[in-house]
Order: structure tokens, then C-alpha cells, then sequence
């Protein structure tokens, strides 16, 4: 796939497949979330996260920073979405090993489907988070 562990520009436009680590794919399966359904997209300026039957939809110039994290605890990551009760970030990961937040200028919608509930930030675990960081240019 185009973003995915290439060498050279990014190109546009680029997915991202997240990083599926086998011991969370039973559960993630039951919720939806699967590799034909699950992505970073970036296309122009628009960026998008699918994340089975979750979205998150923004722009890159709302994207202020864009920083490779973890290992994580595989509870704070395994299964759904998580909200952070401490600063309403949004996780949507498949794997403890790497990943990227994303902190936004305005917040987004995503765990909600009425968009009461925004997030500052959003972790996610594309395949290559190192290329993903290098096509958001922050």
C-alpha cells in the first residue's frame, strides 16, 4: 500500500494499515474492527481514521503535532476505542508495541457519533508510524 514502509516522499494520496497484533485480533474482530476496515488515510489536506465502525475526520493543518509513542499496557489498547478520562484524548490501536499521537488544534469528534465528546489528541498504530508522522509534516 502507498504510505506503507517506502522510502522517498510520501505520496498523496496515502493509507496507513494499522499494525494488527495477533493476541488483540479475536477481540477486535468481535467489535468490527478488522484490516479491511481499519486505516489512516490522507488525501490532499483531508485526513481520515477508520477504525471499524469508528471515524475520525479532520484536516492536516489541524493536526499541530504528530509524535511517535508508547509501548503501551495492552489494557489501555486492546478492544475498542479508548477515552482518557484525563484529558479526553481518543486511543484506537491494535497492537502495545508503537504508535502516533496526534494533538489537533481545534478538537475532533470521534468516539461519540453526535460530536458532543471532542478530542485533543488521538493515538493511533499505523504499520509504519515513522512514515506517518513524515506525511503529516509537523
Amino acid at each position: 500500500m502507498p504510505g506503507d514502509s517506502e522510502s522517498g516522499p510520501v505520496p498523496d494520496p496515502a493509507r496507513f494499515d494499522f499494525d494488527f497484533e495477533p493476541t488483540f485480533e479475536p477481540v477486535d474482530r468481535l467489535l468490527g474492527v478488522r484490516p479491511d476496515n481499519s486505516y489512516i488515510e490522507l488525501v490532499g489536506e483531508r485526513v481520515t481514521v477508520r477504525f471499524g465502525p469508528w471515524r475520525v475526520r479532520t484536516t492536516k493543518s489541524n493536526v499541530i503535532a504528530a509524535e511517535i509513542t508508547g509501548p503501551y499496557s495492552w489494557w489501555k489498547v486492546v478492544g475498542p476505542p479508548h477515552l482518557s478520562l484525563a484529558d479526553r484524548g481518543l486511543t484506537m490501536a491494535t497492537t502495545a508495541h508503537k504508535g502516533v499521537c496526534l494533538t489537533f488544534r481545534r478538537p475532533v469528534q470521534g468516539i461519540e457519533p453526535t460530536g458532543v465528546l471532542r478530542h485533543p489528541a488521538l493515538t493511533v498504530t499505523p504499520r509504519d508510524p515513522d512514515r506517518l508522522v513524515e506525511a503529516l509534516h509537523v
